[in-house]
C-alpha cells in the first residue's frame, strides 16, 4: 500500500520544483526538520497579532489568471490592517489611482500574499492566503474605516490566512519614521534643556 504523502503548511511555497532546488543546494534537510517539528503556522499567534496591529503599511501581492504578478503598497495609521480573527485579516480600500489592478486580479485569482516589515526591530512576516473584495457589506466596510481619515470606504479586502513565516533579520537595515526619531530624541532634548538651565544658574 502506497504511503500517503505528508502535507505541510509550507508546501504553499515549497513546491516540488523548489524542494528539488533545496536538495540541489543542500538546504532541504534543514527545512525537512522544520516541517517535522514545528513547521509554519496556519494562523496568527498572539505575538504576531500584536505585530500586525502595530503596522502602518503592508505590501500585498496578487496575480492575474495568466500568472502576471503585481505588488501593491497599502498604508495608514497603525491598526488600519485589522485582525478579524487568527485566520482572517482585513483592511478598507479607498479611492486611489483607479487602476483596479489588485481588485481585478483577485476577481480572477484569489491567491494572495502579504509582506509586513518592521524596520526598527528588523522583523519581517510573510503571510500566504486567499483574498476577496467585499463591495456589499456596508457594516463590515465601515468597521474597517481608519480613524481621522475622511475618505469613503469603497471596498473591503478580506484575507484568509493559509501560512505564516517569520524571517530572520539578516540584511534588514534599521530605519525609523520621523515619529520614532522624535520619541528617541525627546529625552535627549529634555536632558540638554536641563543641563543648559543648570549652566545658566552657575553663571
Amino acid at each position: 500500500m502506497k504511503k500517503q504523502k505528508d502535507i505541510f503548511t509550507s508546501d504553499i511555497a515549497f513546491t516540488s520544483t523548489i524542494k528539488a532546488l533545496q536538495e540541489h543546494y543542500d538546504s532541504r534537510k534543514a527545512y525537512a526538520r522544520m516541517e517535522s517539528k514545528r513547521g509554519w503556522a496556519n494562523e496568527l499567534s498572539p505575538p504576531i497579532i500584536d505585530f500586525v496591529e502595530k503596522r502602518d503599511s503592508l505590501y500585498m501581492g496578487t496575480s492575474n489568471q495568466e500568472g502576471q504578478p503585481y505588488i501593491q503598497h497599502r498604508g495608514g495609521a497603525p491598526g488600519f490592517l485589522k485582525v478579524m480573527d487568527p485566520k482572517t485579516l482585513a483592511f478598507a480600500d479607498f479611492s486611489g489611482n483607479q487602476q483596479y489592478i489588485s481588485v481585478g486580479n483577485l476577481s480572477e485569482n484569489p491567491r494572495s500574499f502579504m509582506f509586513l516589515m518592521d524596520y526598527p526591530s528588523r522583523t519581517r512576516v510573510k503571510i500566504w492566503g486567499e483574498a476577496h473584495v467585499e463591495f456589499k457589506d456596508k457594516a463590515l466596510m465601515e468597521s474597517l474605516a481608519v480613524d481621522g481619515y475622511s475618505a469613503n470606504v469603497e471596498r473591503a479586502i478580506i484575507f484568509k490566512i493559509k501560512a505564516v513565516d517569520v524571517n530572520c533579520p539578516q540584511h534588514i537595515v534599521q530605519r525609523y519614521t520621523s515619529e520614532e526619531i522624535d520619541q528617541m530624541m525627546t529625552p535627549l532634548k529634555e536632558r540638554i534643556t536641563e543641563l543648559e538651565n543648570e549652566l545658566n544658574k552657575l553663571k
